[in-house]
């Protein structure tokens, strides 16, 4: 039976071997600590660097190569060894077009995994199998083998290099801005990369696709025709339902949950007893604990029915899915996130206001509308694009309350559907990533982050003219 040799003893797993060079760090810097009081007889004065750096001095350097060297042996050392044993592969094989080859490799680590018995396979395959697991320990050992040396080749001589005079603290806090520079590139390239995909994606749909007819056409029905003489399939891409619908559902959510919200937090933070806050503060907020499908659930099972059998019982035609109905389920999923930023951000408003307005004889609710609120507002705009935010994003409640119709129009008794549930929609299942109709979800994702990107620059201009210079 076959089996991983690093599994048996033979050699560390790569988990293992992270932890000891973990452990061999911490060692490390024990080690460098004591060595830097040895030198000056205990007295700390004497050094130019805290004891702290020495020690986090020695144990960086036992630690960074030798982890960078893990980070890439592990990265490479599967393709490797394919690699290896592809070549070695009799030349019918390896002359074969590449789809066999990928399925060679496939069943080569399906004998390896034991997910496919080497006995219903070629003798071929059976004995790569053996190469793949015979290279595979030889790597594994030798990483051990190098990733130790170095981490102990790095300890001793950092270790030597401690003395009264060594600038250890220049070193490692040059150590950590890299780190810094580092972690902040990566979210930088992360985003840049996010915008660059969805970007190339949407310019080859509008290759398809003209630009005008998807921004400013009035019928979405992305089922693109699979044969000349298909009926039903007219792959229409016009967005304008699409984002009608976004804007009425998320309207409706933000006038319900604007008011309640902002309402919520002055009392809570001006007018409310601390025994009262206590208690009714954290039940608000459980609010944004609850999972988006139950709000689904709750206004395609309660609301959606109710608002339906009320518009009857008045005349109205309401259907059975509306964007009324999604829109008011949004609506109080989104009252805890404004409540609870516009709550702090009030109650960080400085006490010496409203002492000072109530000195000048304000009332309570002027102090609260003409000194807390202006002060407070540009986190309280911060707060309402937050939830507006969550509004144009959120999906389930859309689906399950509002439906998938493309329908253009502002009456909220309808049907609709919102731009976030069609990518969804577009997505979903086997899709061919060379049709108009799945590049239509990058358009899609396109002209929301464009659109949430414009809503972003507006606040940015509201705040800073609203915004309150306070000093003290």
């Amino acid at each position: 039976m076959l089996t991983w040799p690093f599994l048996s003893g033979d050699s560390m797993q790569p988990t293992t071997l992270l932890l000891v060079l973990i452990v061999m760090a911490f060692i490390a810097y024990q080690l460098g600590m004591r060595r830097s009081l040895a030198v000056v007889g205990g007295k700390a004065t004497q050094l130019h660097s805290l004891p702290s750096y020495h020690g986090s001095f020695v144990a960086l350097v036992a630690f960074i190569p030798a982890f960078l060297v893990f980070a890439v042996w592990q990265g490479f050392e599967e393709t490797v060894v394919t690699h290896i044993v592809i070549s070695d592969l009799p030349a019918e094989i390896v002359a074969q077009e590449q789809g066999s080859i990928s399925l060679v490799v496939s069943n080569i680590k399906n004998i390896v995994s034991g997910a496919v018995s080497a006995s219903d396979l070629s003798p071929v395959l059976q004995q790569a199998s053996d190469q793949y697991l015979a290279l595979l320990a030889k790597s594994k050992a030798w990483l051990t083998a190098v990733v130790l040396m170095l981490s102990l080749a790095g300890l001793f001589a950092a270790w030597r290099a401690v003395n009264k005079d060594a600038r250890t603290r220049n070193w490692v806090e040059k150590v950590i801005l890299v780190f810094l520079i580092a972690s902040s590139s990566i979210a930088v390239l992360t985003t840049l990369g996010i915008i660059l995909s969805v970007l190339f994606e949407s310019v080859r749909f509008f290759g398809q696709v003209p630009f005008a007819d998807f921004m400013f056409g009035t019928t979405w029905s992305p089922q693109t025709a699979l044969r000349s003489d298909q009926v039903g399939s007219s792959g229409s891409f016009g967005a304008i339902p699409l984002f009608v619908g976004t804007l009425l559902i998320s309207f409706i959510a933000m006038v319900v949950a604007v008011p309640i919200g902002l309402m919520s937090a002055i009392y809570l933070s001006e007018y409310a007893t601390p025994r009262v806050r206590s208690i009714v503060k954290p039940l608000l907020e459980i609010l944004a604990g609850i999972p988006t499908v139950v709000y689904g659930f709750f206004a395609a099972l309660t609301v959606a029915p109710l608002i339906r059998g009320v518009g009857a019982n008045i005349g109205l035609d309401v259907a059975s899915e509306s964007a009324l109905a999604a829109g008011l389920v949004m609506g109080i999923m989104i009252i805890p996130f404004i409540s609870s930023l516009s709550d702090d951000v009030i109650n960080a408003v400085p006490q010496a206001m409203r002492d000072g307005a109530y000195a000048l004889g304000a009332t309570q609710s002027e102090t609260l509308r003409k000194v807390v609120l202006p002060a407070a507002l540009p986190g309280v705009i911060a707060g309402i694009l937050l939830g507006v935010s969550r509004a144009i994003g959120e999906t389930m409640i859309v689906v399950m309350a509002a439906g998938l119709a493309a329908n253009l129009t502002l009456n909220p008794l309808d049907a609709v559907t919102t731009v976030t549930v069609q990518i969804v929609t577009l997505l979903t299942g086997d899709q061919e990533f060379d049709s108009a109709k799945t590049l239509a979800a990058f358009a899609l994702g396109l002209m929301l982050f464009v659109s949430t990107l414009i809503l972003n620059i507006i606040a940015l201009y509201v705040v800073r003219k609203y915004r309150e210079e306070i000093s003290v």
